[in-house]
């Protein structure tokens, strides 16, 4: 067991994880995939390096990729959140690399949700 003074000591270290989290660039776009073991079993780490790569090829300088835990929705795993700044946050499911670069291209770089993988009341 860990003593209180370690345990404040982990707790003050995510704090300040947290406040950078928040403090993002104003204008800024992140992209969130899903990393906990049921999106990663899922085969999210080729999609978040895709994203990641893709960004970097088009030069996106205010466009964040960024890992969360478990997004609440394994069977839809690997899982990517949109949020652009002014407007509503958008959830494509079952990415896959070829996917991802298609979000890249049509929704972060055009502007156009791809609406081909959006949650529908089929899933």
């Amino acid at each position: 067991m860990k003593s209180i003074a370690e345990i404040k000591a982990i707790r003050e270290k995510m704090q300040s994880q947290i406040i950078l989290r928040e403090n993002s660039e104003e204008g800024e776009t992140r992209l969130v995939v899903g990393m906990a073991t049921c999106g990663i079993s899922a085969g999210a780490r080729p999609v978040f390096n895709t994203l990641v790569d893709e960004v970097a090829k088009r030069n996106l300088s205010k466009v964040k990729v960024t890992r969360a835990g478990c997004l609440g929705m394994c069977k839809l795993e690997p899982i990517v959140e949109v949020f652009v700044p002014g407007q509503e946050k958008v959830t494509y499911i079952q990415v896959d690399s070829e996917k991802a670069k298609r979000i890249i291209s049509e929704h972060i770089v055009n502007g156009n949700v791809v609406n081909d993988y959006l949650i529908t009341s089929e899933v």
